[in-house]
């Protein structure tokens, strides 16, 4: 079967729109059978990410929520004033779990984007536009651990703000202070920290950068996509999850995802602000236009409402009981699971973890202990500089008797790796390598690959 183009062959291939409508049960039928095999492929609990929630039965209740609102463009407030409601209530909800009702110094509020990269993209072009109006920045920068998403350095790019990336300590695998401090200048108008990044799990010392942006007078923007909406129940289960939140006066701004751990639909973050001052620096306005009187809160024209509606649903039927029960779930099963790697004293685990670990070997290659465990169906995320392999622990590993075949699997897949140590990893044809070592002519050839891949994934099989 071809991986990139499995459905070629029983299905066929549309290039041009058919000239006929297709049957709705036939297409129906079609798609049961394709969701049904790629959703075997995750309802194992071996699959690192990707799937928060894994619950069916709300999977069902949210399209149910998400039918109803389908259609609805929340552009047009005045026919729906449903959308109004959703996206104010998913706002005020995030602020709460952040702890806004700490804010003395402003005003708190947010909104609702697209995804993790969407909320960091507004963050950045707020901290842009603010710096340019209220301190007359014309050449912006950020700075920012290696760590952080590359959302960051997409939201640069776009927008013209200078990059500023700093190496982590290699041990704790987070970012030191002292060495922001020395990257920032009177034109930055932002730094930059995790909770948790996404590669180690790591949260990086945001009570420390905090102090850092209060005495430069500069942002401070925390990125919880990952962690927003599951640490702060780690913090109130009594989980060593130190405060990263609007409690700490240097805190401007905290990207938050409710499409992961919020459990909704993807598609759905927020960004939250410590004062609307922020929010509203990013407000996108035409008052003279020909077609009447535009405006937007962000990037995004048409949004949809059935985003909106499922996702509120999706917080509003859990409640605080419901994400403490999974997050309680998840730690629990993120420290076994962290625990059968430090039974192997060839694996050590990268810096002080939380429901997300990474690991790597200085006894063989890791890539090896991946493609092991590959062959027993699972599927980590790969990591280089150093090269690691890392677990984002979700709702599907706390099935019963993932922990025990996790272990029994690196049991099989360490002695593999100790086998084959003096082979080439199949996976490590695509990681490894030294940071900024490539030549030019390297870094030409890894990048043809890459637009290749993505012209692959926007076409059909020739």
């Amino acid at each position: 079967m071809n991986s990139t183009f499995p459905y070629a062959e029983r299905y066929g291939v549309n290039r041009t729109l058919p000239d006929e409508g297709r049957a709705r049960d036939d297409v129906l039928r079609e798609l049961r059978e394709i969701a049904s095999e790629e959703d075997s492929f995750w309802e194992t609990g071996k699959i690192s990410g990707t799937m928060y929630c894994g619950d069916h039965d709300h999977y069902a209740f949210l399209n149910d929520v998400f039918g109803l609102f389908a259609h609805v463009n929340v552009l047009q407030r005045d026919m729906c004033p449903s959308a109004t409601r959703f996206e104010g209530e998913i706002i005020a909800m995030t602020l709460d779990l952040l702890h806004a009702e700490a804010v003395a110094d402003g005003t708190p509020a947010g909104l609702v984007t697209s995804g993790g990269t969407g909320s960091i993209l507004h963050a950045l072009l707020a901290y842009r536009d603010r710096a340019r109006q209220e301190r007359g920045i014309e050449r912006p920068n950020v700075v920012k651990p290696e760590t952080a998403h590359p959302a960051f350095e997409k939201a640069c790019l776009l927008f013209g703000i200078e990059s500023r990336t700093v190496p982590v300590d290699p041990v704790s695998t987070v970012v030191v202070p002292e060495v922001v401090a020395d990257h920032v200048d009177a034109d930055t108008v932002a730094i930059i920290g995790s909770a948790c990044n996404y590669g180690y799990g790591t949260i990086d010392p945001i009570p420390e950068l905090s102090e850092l942006a209060v005495e430069r007078g500069v942002g401070l923007h925390v990125d919880g996509c990952l962690g927003g909406w599951i640490l702060p129940f780690g913090q109130e289960l009594g989980y060593d999850v130190p405060v990263f939140d609007f409690r700490l006066p240097g805190v401007t701004s905290i990207s938050a995802d409710t499409h992961k751990y919020g459990y909704a639909f993807k598609g759905t973050s927020v960004v939250a602000f410590r004062d609307k001052a922020w929010r509203q620096a990013q407000y996108f306005m035409i008052p003279d236009w020909s077609g009447g009187k535009y405006l937007s809160p962000g990037i995004d024209g048409s949004r949809s409402g059935g985003l909106l509606a499922s996702t509120w649903a999706s917080l509003v039927t859990l409640g605080r009981e419901g994400y403490l029960r999974h997050a309680e779930a998840i730690f629990r099963t993120a420290a076994a699971m962290q625990d059968a790697v430090r039974a192997h004293p060839e694996l050590r685990i990268m810096g002080s973890p939380t429901f997300c670990f990474s690991f790597t070997s200085d006894a063989f290659s890791i890539y090896h202990v991946a493609d092991s465990m590959r062959t027993r169906g699972w599927r980590f995320n790969g990591q280089q500089y150093p090269d690691a392999i890392h677990m984002a622990v979700t709702r599907p590993q706390t099935q019963e008797g993932v922990v025990e075949a996790f272990a029994t699997d690196l049991d099989e897949a360490v002695r593999y790796a100790h086998e084959h140590r003096d082979d080439a990893p199949i996976s490590g044809a695509i990681y490894g390598g030294v940071p900024g070592g490539m030549t030019p002519e390297a870094d030409q050839f890894i990048r043809s690959i890459m637009v290749d891949l993505l012209d692959t994934q926007q076409s059909v099989p020739d």
